[in-house]
């Protein structure tokens, strides 16, 4: 009898196991992260101080943000001289007022002018972050070629990059892309590279692009009003630079190429179509932690999309069907474009086009990669360009 019972103890034992290991397990929630990923303070070109910078994107609801000054990581001892340009002056008088003379650190040179020591990143992100806003640190790792542009940021960065010269633009992009991700391997953190504004000056082509390896990320949409999104005559913009290089990358077996917007955020006090103003462009990450690790890990496979104002709904794939639903706002109207190279022909061109909030797309293996765009109605009032609408970019997918 007792041999019995403690067979049926350790078979009633072995079912509560197994019930336990067997239930399926529920998959994190993921939710829509609203983020900047280029933004500029004192500390290099911006005309405002980064708390207030921060305060701004908080309040206007972004889940994170990064201020990615030129070659610096907002460390160390700064102090600046506040212009005497009333808009300045003003912007000083506003910082000292909210934050108060405890915070501010201020003196009057010789000649009366008002200087500002700068707060560093780890004393200003204790005012700002909490379970609903992160700043994450970054750089703007700035350099050129024959008067060429090229910036290129790292999101997550540990440590300061001094640019990287040599004999080529590519060779200079390569070299910096890799000291970014050697840091990246070094100190075992997600450090993510992009290449900013490839049509700033014109400095970057398509194939400049192709060149390169170990590149997932540029800026399609940067609302700086002189990067020339839109291209020119001669030039081509920067969704069609985007079609060329995936067609390349996925010739070449190479990760599909995925396009950012942004703000460039540099001035803070005049708002106009002359300005580099915030709220301009942003991405939402679908991620299930707002955790520097989390966001980079989501956004490097491609769960998120570039927007200037639109929002999504859904962005699905099942069974290789893809389906995407537009966030309604009243009065305004939509069109769903999915936009792709054929193998057959090797062009880019719109497979289909949708006036709606909803469409699908089925792939097939005669799409060499398929991405989607979301055009709407709506100017953003932050735009500088008021015959410009409001867009979403959908990150390129293949049918595999």
């Amino acid at each position: 009898m007792k041999i019995t019972a403690t067979i049926c103890k350790l078979i009633t034992l072995l079912i509560l196991v197994c019930m336990v290991s067997c239930t399926p397990k529920e998959k994190p929630t993921k939710k829509w992260l609203k983020g900047n990923l280029h933004a500029h303070s004192y500390w290099s070109d911006g005309d405002d101080f980064p708390e207030m910078i921060m305060d701004w994107y908080k309040t206007n609801s972004y889940d994170f943000t990064v201020l990615s000054d030129h070659n610096t990581l907002n460390e160390g001892d700064k102090w600046i001289t506040i212009s005497k340009k009333e808009h300045l002056q003003k912007g000083f008088k506003n910082y000292l007022n909210k934050f108060g003379e405890d915070w501010v650190e201020h003196k009057l040179d010789s000649a009366d002018n008002i200087q500002v020591k700068l707060k560093t990143l780890q004393e200003y992100k204790s005012l700002f972050e909490d379970e609903s806003f992160i700043m994450i640190p970054s750089e703007e790792i700035t350099t050129g070629f024959e008067g060429k542009h090229i910036h290129i940021n790292a999101t997550n960065i540990q440590k300061v990059i001094k640019p990287l010269k040599g004999d080529s633009k590519v060779a200079i992009i390569q070299k910096n892309i890799d000291a970014i991700l050697a840091q990246r391997k070094e100190m075992n953190v997600p450090i993510m590279p992009h290449i900013n504004h490839p049509n700033f000056g014109f400095s970057l082509t398509a194939d400049d692009f192709v060149q390169l390896n170990n590149v997932q990320f540029f800026e399609v949409y940067n609302g700086h009003p002189a990067v020339h999104n839109e291209g020119d005559s001669t030039h081509l913009s920067t969704e069609q630079i985007w079609d060329v290089v995936n067609t390349a990358y996925v010739q070449e077996n190479k990760p599909l190429l995925y396009g950012i917007a942004s703000d460039d955020s540099h001035q803070y006090h005049q708002f106009s179509k002359k300005y580099s103003n915030a709220g301009r462009g942003w991405v939402m990450v679908q991620s299930d932690s707002l955790k520097p690790e989390n966001i980079i890990t989501a956004m490097e496979v491609g769960d998120f999309y570039a927007t200037t104002g639109v929002q999504l709904e859904e962005l699905s794939r099942e069974n290789n069907e893809w389906h995407i639903k537009v966030k309604e706002e009243p009065n305004v109207n939509y069109k769903i474009e999915f936009i792709g190279v054929t193998a057959s022909d090797n062009k880019t061109k719109i497979i289909k086009a949708v006036n709606g909030l909803e469409a699908s797309l089925v792939l097939n293996e005669d799409y060499l990669f398929i991405r989607a765009r979301v055009v709407s109605t709506k100017t953003n009032i932050n735009f500088f360009d008021e015959n410009e609408f409001e867009k979403a970019w959908i990150q390129p997918i293949t049918f595999k």
